[in-house]
């Protein structure tokens, strides 16, 4: 017998020895479980973990499903930014995506621990997601005087977010009491900020942010969470292709006012080709295949600060399509007459998107990042384009840039890989 290794089930936690005996029984887990292993009530319960971290485990549909509703907040988010085009409602993005995407990121390490197959862990996994739906209703109108039901149906939902996923968690893995507290703490100052004026809600939210994310520096995840490379990687790629998704939703629904005139849909196609574009610069050139390969290869006792990387990385990637789907809706119903405020959107929601797929490259080492810093230079830049001329041209020259960045990256690693000993 071995030793455990970083990632063991706690020593509270038992499991059934022929569970664990059985090599098909962790093998493919994402689909159906031995049938004597879904008969024995032990077996969901008090849980550490599954006991091969290694075994393969794939997204399944309800985990789709779950990004799909996670999305819609992130739509909510792009509308606060679109009605609120300033200084006050681009912080208020901040505070409402620093809590629900802490979240996010806790419901896909505890998928990643074990795929919800089971009819209790679907079920409350749909409460879940009816937790974050709410919050994402309550998100245009979750700050300002005169709301204050409102406002409070934004911190209730996260507290559901919030319990439902300690709740589960605690079935396959007890460490999670070291975590919920500060989870529950949260959810309790968004409620608070409901009841006091706009300065002050905001010193709450803040807080709230704070207590969730600086908590790894007190509970040191390290070694207490069982990872599947695969799963992490393949999780937060999928979010990022739904959410580009809502981000060409958005590009439709900022056109449809105007009606399908040749300058609304040409903007509109020249949008979609944006998001195309940004689509290639982390899925067609295999960035999200060199991550699982990397997560893989790295000694499990270091897994938890590459995933936690990873979720990093992903912030200014889903901020940079929030951003870009507000300045899409305010642009695009209007081609033809520049305007400041969408260019700014535009630009800047380009440019964290690339910016973030060069922090994900370099957290990983899985590619060069220079191109990509110069590429989000060159989205800034076009900001003056939007604001003198019109939508049409900026987003005609940004897709040229982006493009031109992706075929020099090209050039410049087949021209590598040629002078290469082994090429």
């Amino acid at each position: 017998m071995t030793s455990p290794g970083p990632g063991a089930p706690d020593p509270d936690a038992t499991a059934d020895p022929d569970d664990t005996a059985d090599p098909d029984d962790t093998a493919g887990r994402g689909a159906i479980a031995d049938p004597d292993d879904t008969a024995d009530p032990d077996d969901t319960a008090d849980r550490s973990a599954i006991a091969d971290p290694d075994a393969p485990l794939r997204v399944t549909t309800l985990e789709l499903f779950f990004d799909l509703v996670f999305a819609f907040t992130l739509t909510q988010l792009a509308s606060l930014l679109e009605h609120h085009f300033k200084p006050s409602g681009a912080f208020e993005v901040l505070l409402v995506f620093g809590v629900l995407w802490w979240m996010y990121g806790g419901y896909a390490w505890l998928t990643n621990t074990r795929a919800p197959t089971r009819t209790p862990d679907r079920l409350l996994l749909l409460v879940g997601m009816a937790g974050f739906l709410i919050c994402g209703l309550a998100i245009p109108r979750g700050f300002g005087p005169g709301d204050t039901e409102t406002r409070v149906a934004l911190g209730v939902g996260y507290l559901i977010v919030v319990l439902v996923h300690g709740g589960l968690f605690y079935r396959v893995n007890r460490n999670i009491v070291r975590v919920t507290p500060f989870n529950v703490s949260a959810a309790l100052l968004v409620i608070g900020a409901a009841f006091v004026p706009t300065p002050a809600s905001y010193l709450l939210w803040v807080a709230a942010v704070a207590v969730q994310w600086l908590s790894p520096l007190i509970i040191q995840p390290g070694g207490r969470f069982n990872f599947r490379p695969a799963h992490f990687a393949e999780r937060h790629g999928a979010l990022v292709i739904v959410a580009l998704g809502e981000s060409v939703a958005a590009v439709g629904i900022g056109a449809a006012p105007a009606g399908v005139t040749v300058s609304v849909a040409l903007a509109a196609v020249l949008g979609l080709a944006l998001s195309a574009a940004l689509w290639w610069t982390h899925f067609g050139d295999g960035d999200d295949e060199r991550a699982e390969q990397a997560m893989a290869a790295t000694d499990r006792s270091r897994q938890a600060g590459l995933a936690l990387a990873i979720y990093y990385a992903h912030i200014p990637i889903l901020l940079g399509v929030v951003t870009l789907a507000a300045g899409a809706s305010l642009t695009i119903g209007n081609p033809t007459q520049p305007y400041s405020g969408g260019a700014v959107a535009v630009a800047g929601g380009a440019a964290l998107f690339l910016a973030g797929t060069a922090w994900f490259r370099w957290a990983l080492r899985i590619g060069p990042i220079t191109l990509r810093l110069a590429g989000a230079g060159f989205a800034l830049a076009t900001a003056a384009i939007g604001a003198t001329v019109t939508a049409e041209a900026q987003f005609a020259v940004l897709l040229a840039g982006i493009v031109g960045m992706l075929v020099a990256e090209r050039y410049t690693r087949t021209r590598t890989a040629l002078s290469s000993p082994s090429g």
